[in-house]
């Protein structure tokens, strides 16, 4: 170490005697250097370049995904208050955005479209079938008049025919009261001036809609931009504009999720209040430069020099790595939060060299070579910690490591260049006084004192405490780790219990159609799998037994549903001419009705309701028949459709469908949804692993999340293992003792022990995000470890009181602030991080500063000499 020592004091002399020089050195290199960064700055978005495409999962992945590219998509949800205004809404979007050509390469909607307006009825079972068509086939003249007349006069004549049949003994009045009822509940919004819409859907049902007539998901595929910071957004926003201009009359609530539109607002979120954070992150750190250097001139020479070294990893990070990730953009966090590090290590120490010698020179000069060899070291290992990334499969974090990594080389380098350079120009005022914490001197003899008993109770807590690793918790679920208050993921959870929302769907790719049969077949089987589809999932069973019911029904209603003319609209005298009469009809079944009864209750309010109706002005009749016909014209053009329903095979199946499940050489998509909550990651992790033990080639979907799960466990395994690995011969060569070697590693395993059952006890568990602290633990905790070894074997004692421990509290002081900007953070990921980060911080600092110096004792010196 006595060559390293005398190269950096060389060096600081050298710095300092050309301190100009080196400083516009430093100006250009900054200049130059943000020139750089901005011209060649890209960030890639795209989450699927995170982990390595080498892993084999991941080439099953890429090669599914190239065969069957939809599913970089947006899910667009479109609800309505009822069926026909949700099949309108949705209609008119996809008319808009399949005219967008620019921004998407295919607007569709499954289970919709041509396809399966002619031919839903096939997929209804046989019986509920049968019961539909007879209610149809009953109301044949009601479906003459409404088709004959889609308008209010037609409306009201239509009712007439209803009381007629109460007359006749066919039906009762009590069997109209839902009809009535429904019908005078939309008029009474429409007189309270109120948005209304009847649905003639569900009357004919009988029974309230599904959430899956109300809701219809528009599957959106955008062409992306992965070099823009969020890919998607242009196709978002226009998506969002589309449904602006839909009429206001539909009553439409329309959300976006989806992959595209998630990543593109979990972007949003991490940079959401950046500025903010980052302005109070930097005013925080200057406060705490100012409470640890006291001087403003050597604040200054600090600040600058960390300026200067973020700048220049800035570059060196975009010549590396090409385009950031959403993992490696942290790497100016940690730079101002380790980085710094050095700065003030110098600066504290410079502080109290000039205290004892008032020569600035001299001051600058004897820093170099008390700090040289613990601060190499210490920059040395702590880029060793980050570059430990390199070798794992976990993409962007080893982008971040290797960024840095050599960001730490490069903040060492300003530390001993340009801040000795600039405070030989600055020339900051002499110490009147020693520096340290001569306060925790009675601690330094309590410790001292009782060395033993403390050691020994600290390990014995700790070993108590090592059951809880057994409690250690990985959360794989990335949904964790998005904000819900977003509406895509908002949108993503509302939508994981409906079947048709495909939510964390996993894939099969079979060579054949008749191999796909047979995969599903043995993937019906697992108890932990809701539903199975392939391609012949859209071929209706029974279709010889539907068809010749559903031509029945056509036969039977055909010419009252297509009449050969409609009566021309009605003047809005005659409407009221229609409403009056009607009400009056009303009035007398009700008073027929002697026994009373809801029919009759019905028939009295909807009576009261027409009549006010009649008298109301005309824009309220207009409103009505919005409410009543437009919904109607829908309705009957729907069931024209319906009945229309002819024989589905293999080959008459839409070409876009087939597409969407086959290839062209007849590999097939075979898709299985999980049991339970889909956000639950116990029930994902028994999905997953249930059927890859009989489909081991499944992919997407929570075979993605456990997978990369465990891929990622395993890249902080191996860079855990290399960083204690290359820490270790650091140690060795510089310390040359395998004793003081064991001296430093073990308050750092210690830290990381805590570190880990503190997690359990505060339920923190670890996830994609925050597990980047673990192996960062072994590169910032051995800095402050080597500081403690490197004085103990000079000689000092009282450690605790030291310059020593005030340079490393204000140290860690700055890497919290900088984490704490983190744990800020809105995005949930983000902030597990910081929280994580900053405990394992706070675990080490009391390692270094109260648990080292208790385990190294007395300097060898003072304990072979028996004092």
């Amino acid at each position: 170490m006595d060559f390293l020592t005398a190269a950096i004091v060389r060096l600081i002399r050298l710095c300092t005697h050309h301190a100009w020089a080196v400083v516009a050195v430093a100006v250009v290199v900054t200049v130059a250097s943000a020139a750089y960064s901005v011209r060649h700055f890209a960030m890639n978005t795209d989450i699927n370049t995170l982990i390595s495409s080498h892993l084999p999962w991941r080439q099953r992945e890429i090669s599914f995904e190239k065969l069957f590219p939809q599913f970089d998509v947006i899910a667009v949800v479109v609800e309505a208050p009822t069926p026909e205004l949700t099949d309108r809404a949705t209609a008119l979007l996809v008319e808009r955005l399949s005219q967008r050509g620019d921004l998407f390469r295919s607007v569709s909607v499954p289970g919709g479209g041509e396809f399966f307006a002619r031919n839903g009825l096939l997929f209804q079972p046989e019986d509920a079938l049968k019961q539909l068509l007879d209610r149809l086939t009953a109301a044949d003249s009601l479906i003459q008049v409404l088709a004959g007349d889609p308008s209010l006069r037609g409306l009201t004549q239509a009712l007439s025919f209803g009381l007629m049949g109460t007359q006749s003994g066919r039906i009762t009045l009590d069997d109209m009261a839902k009809p009535m009822t429904a019908a005078a509940e939309t008029v009474e919004h429409v007189l309270a001036g109120e948005s209304a819409s009847f649905s003639w859907r569900t009357l004919v049902a009988g029974q309230p809609p599904g959430i899956e007539e109300v809701r219809h998901i528009v599957v959106a595929r955008p062409k992306l931009d992965y070099g823009a910071l969020e890919p998607g957004a242009v196709a978002s926003d226009a998506i969002r504009q589309a449904a602006k201009e839909l009429d206001p009359a539909l009553r439409a609530r329309v959300r976006l999720t989806g992959p595209v539109p998630m990543a593109d607002e979990e972007f949003a979120t991490i940079k959401e209040n950046a500025l903010l954070n980052g302005i109070g992150t930097v005013l925080v750190v200057l406060f705490i430069l100012w409470r640890a250097l006291g001087s403003g001139r050597t604040i200054v020479a600090v600040f600058a020099s960390l300026v200067v070294g973020l700048a220049a990893t800035a570059a060196v990070g975009m010549m590396l790595v090409g385009a950031l990730n959403l993992i490696s953009v942290y790497f100016a966090v940690l730079f101002v939060g380790l980085g710094v590090d050095f700065g003030i290590q110098f600066s504290v120490r410079y502080r109290a060299e000039r205290h004892d010698n008032p020569d600035l020179q001299g001051a600058l000069i004897e820093t170099g070579r008390r700090i040289a060899a613990p601060l190499t070291l210490a920059a040395c290992a702590t880029a060793a910690g980050f570059l430990s990334f390199l070798p794992t499969d976990y993409k962007g974090v080893s982008e971040l490591g290797l960024i840095a990594g050599f960001g730490m080389l490069i903040a060492f380098a300003t530390s001993v260049t340009l801040l000795p350079a600039l405070l030989a120009l600055l020339q900051p005022p002499g110490e009147p006084e020693a520096l340290g914490y001569p306060v925790l001197a009675p601690i330094d003899r309590f410790m001292d004192r009782h060395r033993m008993a403390i050691l020994v109770g600290t390990l014995g807590v700790i070993v108590l405490a090592s059951p809880l690793l057994f409690w250690v918790g990985f959360d794989f679920n990335p949904l964790n780790l998005r904000s819900p208050k977003v509406e895509s993921v908002a949108t993503f959870l509302d939508l994981r219990n409906d079947p048709a929302g495909n939510v964390n769907a996993a894939e099969v790719l079979a060579p054949s159609l008749d191999e796909a049969h047979r995969i599903a077949d043995k993937l019906r089987g697992l108890p932990v799998v809701a539903r199975v589809i392939t391609l012949s999932s859209f071929i209706p069973q029974q279709q010889d037994q539907k068809l010749p019911l559903i031509q029945k029904a056509a036969q039977a209603v055909g010419p009252s549903l297509n009449p050969d003319e409609t009566d021309p609209a009605p003047a809005d005298d005659e409407n009221v001419a229609a409403l009056t009469t009607a009400a009056q009809s009303l009035d007398k079944a009700a008073a027929a009705a002697k026994a009373g009864g809801p029919g009759a209750t019905a028939a009295r309010r909807l009576a009261g309701d027409l009549s006010a109706l009649a008298k109301a002005q005309p824009a309220k009749r207009t409103a009505a028949e919005q409410a009543f016909v437009v919904p109607l014209k829908t309705a009957l053009d729907g069931l024209r459709a319906l009945l229309s329903a002819q024989r589905v095979s293999l080959e008459t199946l839409p070409p876009d469908l087939r597409r969407d499940w086959m290839t062209p050489d007849g590999r097939t998509r075979v898709e299985l949804t999980p049991k339970g909550d889909p956000n639950d990651t116990d029930a994902l992790r028994s999905f997953a692993d249930a059927v890859l033990a009989v489909q081991p080639d499944t992919v997407l979907g929570p075979i993605s999340i456990l997978e990369s799960g465990k891929t990622i466990v395993h890249a902080f395994f191996v860079a855990g293992g290399c960083a204690l690995i290359s820490i270790t011969i650091l140690l060795w060569i510089a310390l040359r003792r395998f004793g003081d070697v064991l001296l430093t590693l073990i308050p750092l395993l210690l830290a990381g022990v805590v570190t880990l059952e503190l997690c359990v006890v505060f339920g923190l568990p670890l996830n994609f995000a925050n597990i980047i602290a673990l192996p960062l633990l072994l590169g910032v905790g051995v800095a402050f470890k080597i500081y403690y070894i490197m004085a103990w074997r000079e000689g000092q004692t009282n450690l605790l009181q030291s310059v020593l421990t005030r340079a490393v509290m204000f140290s860690a002081a700055t890497t919290a602030t900088a984490f704490g900007s983190l744990w800020l953070s809105s995005h949930p990921g983000t902030s597990s991080m910081g929280k994580l980060l900053a405990l394992s911080l706070a675990c080490t600092l009391a390692a270094a500063a109260l648990f080292q110096p208790i385990l190294m004792g007395k300097p060898r010196s003072e304990a072979e000499s028996g004092k």
